[in-house]
């Protein structure tokens, strides 16, 4: 790999974030500048595409440049540019990536791809654990919501993955129900400290069922009527509102996550994804590791949410491979991180 100290800069623009971080050999952050855009789109309770790429293309040189000042890099140092290509917002993935191949195209630099969800899991290098496959990786943001079994380096099996809405994006929709500013995971968690997780009945979806999908529709719904049902809406309320809907989410999650260690014989389960910084997710699935004898995972909260640090980790990782990509290389909206597995036939 080009690069004394197998320097890899990585470019994120899936979706609100502009994002530049240099990386040293998969796993030490050199710089990780984030741009973000919360008040751009606070006033309409969720992000609007055409502001999002338009503001990307307005920060993203400065963004970069930061990144490689705040390392002591200069481009010809680097041993690639790893930028996300998919899935997200196809107007902000095009910003980053008409940057970042412009970028190795000047410098001579090799380029890598890297699928948004891989980046997340290649979060987990990144901290101070290490973690070897084959182990469950549970992905929770804004948009995924899905269980995997990794055989390598963002690579393996589907398990399991939300029939509609991402858990993520029923924290910010419960947000705007309740009258809370966005992003709305961090405004429904807060509000849910003052409050009772056993004031509302919410349903867990899917409980029942068998296999290791997710639904969060239901329990949107149910929230929605829960809040009509509510008023006038006190602060009292609306705490109790906030910590039922949050022990509901993510009781859900943590469910699934031991139904699939237990079927897949596994003893490591990574968390990643903007949810992994909930407090009670992280105390949860602690709570049911011990219990159930398998080890659990987080990035550091800083890092759960979109950054470009955890692009450079799984750039890397495909540099070391040997892999490149070339200048032909495009941005796809949607594509599945790896296959499903096939339904087991009846025993």
């Amino acid at each position: 790999m080009r690069g004394a100290q197998d320097l890899v800069l990585g470019v994120e623009s899936s979706c609100d974030e502009m994002a530049a971080a240099v990386v040293r050999g998969g796993r030490t952050i050199l710089s990780n500048v984030i741009h973000g855009q919360a008040d751009l789109h606070a006033p309409y309770g969720g992000v609007v595409p055409e502001l999002a790429s338009r503001d990307h293309v307005r920060a993203i040189s400065q963004v970069v440049r930061e990144a490689l000042t705040q390392a002591g890099v200069v481009p010809e140092e680097l041993a690639g540019v790893a930028v996300t290509v998919g899935p997200g917002l196809i107007g902000s993935l095009l910003v980053g990536l008409s940057f970042a191949k412009a970028l190795a195209y000047r410098f001579r630099l090799p380029i890598v791809g890297v699928h948004h969800l891989s980046g997340h899991l290649a979060s987990i290098a990144l901290g101070s654990e290490t973690v070897s496959p084959p182990h469950l990786g549970l992905v929770v943001s804004g948009g995924h919501t899905a269980l995997y079994r990794l055989e390598a380096p963002g690579k393996g099996v589907l398990l399991g993955e939300t029939r509609d809405d991402a858990v993520g994006e029923c924290f910010d929709k419960v947000a705007k129900l309740l009258g809370l500013p966005y992003p709305g995971g961090p405004s429904v968690s807060l509000a849910a400290r003052a409050g009772r997780t056993d004031a509302h009945p919410f349903p867990r979806p899917l409980e029942g069922a068998a296999g290791l999908d997710f639904s969060y529709s239901g329990l949107k719904t149910a929230v929605a009527l829960e809040v009509k049902r509510c008023s006038p809406m006190t602060e009292a309320v609306r705490a109790d509102l906030a910590a039922s809907f949050e022990a509901a989410a993510t009781d859900v999650l943590i469910a699934r996550t031991r139904r699939a260690v237990q079927q897949e014989g596994l003893g490591t389960v990574i968390v990643v994804g903007g949810v992994a910084a909930n407090h009670r997710l992280r105390e949860g699935m602690g709570r049911a590791a011990r219990e159930d004898g398998f080890r659990a995972v987080f990035p550091p909260p800083a890092l759960c949410t979109d950054n470009a640090a955890m692009i450079a980790a799984a750039g890397w990782q495909r540099l070391a491979r040997g892999e490149r990509d070339d200048l032909r290389l495009n941005a796809f909206s949607r594509s599945p991180l790896a296959p499903a597995r096939a339904p087991r036939p009846p025993a």
